[in-house]
Order: structure tokens, then C-alpha cells, then sequence
């Protein structure tokens, strides 16, 4: 059985039924939806979001010309609230944004085949548009500010104009960052000249913000982007999994059937988000942000701040803000669910409802682990009751439940203490070497410069984890390895590695990471004959800088465990020594050439 029937959650959809029941009702009793949100979001932020929207969509078009565009949806808004029963008032927002984009003149100029999803039938037309959306492209450069001689003037002068032109730029750069964040980011970008502009060196104090805005914006991109593959990938089901273990790690005195709500409006706005439907988007995650403030004491003591925020700045706060405090004398979990004599009558009467509410016990109870960890303890879980609650005495078979379980925990602690201790032990360079020795034996077929990006980005992650508090690094090192993971498999779907990999990308997302550090040398794998360029050396080696001369080394152990796979430890040891000896003893000689063709 998949790991994913783990959690059905016919119990969640049932449990929230009355909320979502509340928004289809609510939805129901609009006529017309682009006058729904127009009324919800008001003018200014309505437009911004329309900007957005299309800027995503047509990442080639002017400021100017997708202003036009703009104008035209917010005419129809307010055509539409003045009378919701006009005909072009009923459409879905969606096909309002596509028939205004199909309607553009040069669209097949300038975009070619994408052209050619005008031709398709909601909602694969708008499938068929996502596919086409490029994340950071070439021909877009990064957000130019106007001269600090001028843009304090500028802003004071044109404010809407100026933040309008941030707000483009930052959504055409990054398609798949959603409407809430961009709108948040342009508001630290607006609270950053309100501030700069009373300093003297306009200039220094912009550009030190603009450091934080930057890598807030590239964080949090990447996280959205993961979370609408992973949707896309796994399904809704293990996408609610993974949202119940985490926000009751993060509100772990809220009730379970609170949670329960939030998981399933999260679903909803993550599908719309992911769609890049960024009106329903900003106008849904206001209303769950604006849901969880008005119950600050059933969900958590640190979102006051968030709170107080305006309206495009607090669902972001809300998100980053820190995990609540874990309720005082929880009690242990063994006694319900490992020595009742009512578990196996339990698990029976309502499976989904106890393996669900089974997570929120776990997850409350363990803010340290991952999410992924914390699903596989379930997964593990569930397995002990369709074996136990089939023999006549559950309760010998469950004799040694908590000893299982924490296998899961105990291999996932081991590893990442493993991993910080080399580090710490043998600095970055090293431990770089180390993880690129294991992975190309995994996959030999992948080229030397992605193994060499994925090695780094593995290298980051334990930089960035290992020196936080311990009780901090289980959960960073296995949610930054997982945007990695994503990141390979999402080229093995277009350039397949090998079977091991597909397995493991493919199986499930909680034992992605446990499948990927299990993963044997690939015993199939035919090294390609012999390239002798490979491993040839000359005085370049001897003049570059030490970056470079690094970057070599890096990329000769690659080529050389590509050629044998199976070798020892201490055989790659020894040839990466040698090599080293030969570069000392060859820099120093009058003919570096002929002193590297001998050796």
C-alpha cells in the first residue's frame, strides 16, 4: 500500500465541510465573481493584482502595454459591480484574464506556440499557459531603481507609478511567486524609502534593504514553487498531510477540528495560487489570515504583530511568524494509541479520522522534527495496526510499537548528525568532496557540472543548518534537502537517470530523502569509453587562481569515480593525495608540461 493512503482524508473533507460549505454559499451568493473580489480587495490592490497576474502570464509585454490590459479588466470590475447580471459578468475570473490575453493582436509574434493554447478548452487552456511560464528568464533583467538623486522625488511625485514598476518587474521575473507575497515585498520596498529617504546616504542605506528584499523574494519563490510541484506531483491528499503535520506543529493548542478547517482553505488557496489564479489567491488567503486573527486565542499567541498588519503585509507575517508554545503536561501518546485496549476498535470504526488526528497528536507534541519524518512515523504507525488488529493478541504485537516507530526518528537524528559533524570536522571543501563522491556513484549518468550544482546546494544546506540549535536542524536540513531532491527530479521527468532515482522521486514524498541516502552505486551504469582530455594537465593548472585550481579538483574526482564506481574509499583517497603531490612537485619544475605528461 502507498503511503498515501495514509491519511484519505475523507474525515478532513468531511470535518470542514461547514466552512467550505460557508465559502461555496458565500461564492454562491455572488453573481458575478471579478465583483466579488473587486468589493473584497478594493480598487488599488484589485489593480496590482491584475498587473500581476498578467505580468506572469505575458513576461515579454511592456509596463505600458499590460497597463492596457489592466485597464480593461478594472473597467469590466466596475461595469460588473454596477450591475452583476450583465452577460461578460458571469465568467469565471480565470477565463476573464485568458480571453483578454487570446484577444492580444501579436500574441503569436510575440510568444509563438503558446499562442496556440487559445485554441483549448478551459481548464487545459490554462494548463497549457503555466507550461509556458519561464522563472527568472534571460531577457528580463532585475528591478533597476531610479537614481538616489531622484527617487525619494520620484516616489513623493508618482508613488503609484513607481511601486507599479517594482511590483511588474518582480512578477514577470518570477511567475510563480504569488500575488500576496510580491504585493508584501513591494510594501518592505515602500517601507524602505519612507526610511532611506530621511537619511543622508539615500544611496547605501536602499541598497542594504535591498539585500533583505532579495533574498526574501528568492526564499520564499523557491518554497512557493515546491509546495504547487509537490501538489501537482503527490496529489491533494499528501499535500494536506504535509500542511496538518506542520501547522499543528506550529498552532499546538488549537483543536484538532480547527486545523482541520485550515488544512482544507489552505488546499484551497494553494490550488488557486498554483494556477495562477492570483485575484481568487489574494483575495482567499486574506480571508484565511483574516480567519486565524480573529481567533488569536484558539490559534496562537504569535501572530498579535501579523495582525495589526494592513492587508497585503499580514498573510506573509502570519506564515514566517514563530511556533507557538507547546502546551504544558501533554500526555504520552503510548497509552492511547499503543496500550488501549481500544486502539484496534478505534482504528476500525474511524480509520481516517484516527490516523488524522494521530499526526496532530504527534506533530504538537514534536516542533524539532520534519514534516516528512513526522509522516513517516504515521505511515510506520498504521502499518503496526492493519498487522496487529489482525491477530488474536494486539496487544503482544504492539509489545515493541514505540521501539519501531523510533527507528524513523533515530535514522533521521543519526544522519544529520553525522553530516554536521563532518562538517564541523572537516570544513566545507571536504565535506563538498564527500558528498560528491556518494552521489555520482549514485547517479554516474548525470553530468559533472549538475553534480557539482548539486553537491554545492547540499553543501549549503549543511552550512546553513548545522549551526542552528539542535532542536532547529532536523526540520531545516530535511526541508532544504527536499528543494534539491525537487529540483533533480523534476530534470529526471525530462532527462531520466536511472531506475534507483525514478524510484525514489516517484514512490513517495515522506521516504524521498530516506530513499535517496539509502540509494546503492548504480551497478548498471556502462562508463562511456575513455577520454584521455579528461584527465590531461598543463602549467594553467599551476597559474590559476585557487578557486579555480579547486573547481578542477572538484570536477577530476567526479570523472574519476564516473569511471569507477564501485572504488573504495580509500582508493580515491589515495589518487586525490597523489594528484596532489603531483601539482606541488610540477608547479615547481622549468617543464610543468613535460613533468605532468610523466607523472
Amino acid at each position: 500500500m502507498k503511503w498515501v493512503t495514509l491519511i484519505p482524508f475523507i474525515f478532513l473533507l468531511s470535518s470542514a465541510r461547514s466552512w467550505n460549505l460557508q465559502r461555496v454559499a458565500r461564492d454562491a451568493a455572488h453573481k458575478s465573481e471579478i465583483a466579488h473580489r473587486y468589493n473584497d480587495l478594493k480598487e488599488e490592490t484589485f489593480k496590482a493584482v491584475t498587473m500581476i497576474t498578467f505580468a506572469q502570464y505575458l513576461q515579454r509585454c511592456s509596463y505600458e502595454g499590460l497597463s492596457k490590459l489592466v485597464k480593461d479588466v478594472v473597467d469590466l470590475a466596475h461595469k460588473c459591480v454596477a450591475n452583476e447580471d450583465a452577460p461578460e459578468c458571469t465568467k469565471s475570473l480565470p477565463a476573464i484574464f485568458l480571453d483578454e490575453i487570446c484577444q492580444v493582436q501579436s500574441l503569436r509574434d510575440s510568444y509563438g506556440e503558446m499562442a496556440d493554447c487559445c485554441s483549448k478548452a478551459d481548464p487545459e487552456r490554462n494548463e497549457c499557459f503555466l507550461s509556458f511560464k519561464i522563472p527568472h528568464p534571460d531577457f528580463i533583467q532585475p528591478y533597476a531603481r531610479p537614481a538616489d538623486d531622484v527617487i525619494c522625488k520620484e516616489y513623493q511625485d508618482n508613488r503609484v507609478s513607481l511601486l507599479g514598476h517594482f511590483i511588474y518587474t518582480i512578477a514577470r521575473r518570477n511567475p510563480f511567486l504569488y500575488a500576496p507575497t510580491i504585493l508584501s515585498l513591494a510594501a518592505d520596498y515602500e517601507h524602505a524609502l519612507q526610511s532611506c529617504c530621511k537619511e543622508a546616504a539615500v544611496g547605501a542605506c536602499l541598497d542594504e534593504k535591498a539585500v533583505v528584499i532579495r533574498e526574501r523574494a528568492k526564499k520564499v519563490s523557491q518554497k512557493q514553487h515546491y509546495f504547487c510541484e509537490i501538489r501537482k506531483k503527490f496529489g491533494e491528499r499528501t499535500f494536506q498531510a504535509n500542511k496538518l503535520a506542520r501547522i499543528s506543529q506550529k498552532y499546538p493548542k488549537a483543536p484538532f477540528a480547527e486545523l482541520v478547517k485550515v488544512v482544507r482553505e489552505l488546499n484551497g488557496v494553494y490550488k488557486e495560487c498554483c494556477e495562477g489564479d492570483m485575484v481568487e489567491c489574494m483575495d482567499d488567503r486574506a480571508e484565511l489570515a483574516s480567519y486565524l486573527c480573529s481567533k488569536q486565542d484558539v490559534f496562537s499567541s504569535k501572530i498579535k504583530e501579523c495582525c495589526e498588519k494592513p492587508l497585503v503585509e499580514r498573510s506573509d507575517c502570519i506564515i514566517t511568524a514563530e511556533f507557538d508554545d507547546k502546551p504544558e503536561n501533554l500526555p504520552s501518546l503510548v497509552e492511547k494509541y499503543v496500550e488501549s485496549q481500544e486502539v484496534c476498535k478505534s482504528f476500525e470504526a474511524g480509520h481516517d479520522e484516527f490516523l488524522s488526528e494521530f499526526v496532530y497528536e504527534y506533530a504538537r507534541r514534536h516542533p524539532e522534527f520534519s514534516t516528512q519524518l513526522i509522516l513517516r512515523v504515521a505511515k510506520g504507525y498504521e502499518t503496526l495496526l492493519e498487522k496487529c488488529c489482525k491477530v488474536d493478541n494486539a496487544a503482544e504485537c504492539f509489545g515493541n510499537a514505540v521501539e519501531e516507530l523510533n527507528k524513523h526518528v533515530k535514522e533521521t537524528q543519526d544522519l544529520v548528525k553525522t553530516n554536521c559533524d563532518l562538517l564541523k570536522a572537516q570544513g566545507e571543501p571536504e565535506f563538498l568532496k564527500a558528498i560528491l563522491v556518494r552521489y555520482t556513484k549514485k547517479m554516474p549518468q548525470v553530468s559533472t557540472d549538475t553534480l557539482l550544482e548539486i553537491g554545492k546546494k547540499m553543501t549549503g544546506v549543511g552550512t546553513t543548518c548545522c549551526q542552528l540549535p539542535e532542536e532547529k536542524r532536523m526540520s531545516c536540513s530535511e526541508g532544504h534537502l527536499s528543494f534539491v531532491i525537487q529540483e533533480m527530479c523534476k530534470k529526471q521527468e525530462t532527462s531520466p537517470v536511472n531506475d534507483h532515482v525514478s524510484h525514489c522521486c516517484s514512490h513517495s514524498y515522506a521516504y524521498r530523502r530516506p530513499c535517496f541516502t539509502a540509494m546503492e552505486v548504480d551497478t548498471k551504469y556502462v562508463p562511456p569509453p575513455f577520454n584521455p582530455d579528461m584527465f590531461s594537465f598543463d602549467e594553467k593548472l599551476c597559474t590559476a587562481a585557487p578557486a579555480d585550481r579547486e573547481l578542477g579538483q572538484m570536477k577530476l574526482l567526479i570523472n574519476l569515480v564516473k569511471r569507477k564506481p564501485q572504488m573504495t574509499e580509500e582508493q580515491i583517497k589515495t589518487i586525490a593525495d597523489g594528484f596532489i603531490a603531483m601539482v606541488d612537485k610540477c608547479c615547481k619544475q622549468a617543464d610543468v608540461d613535460n613533468c605532468f605528461g610523466e607523472e
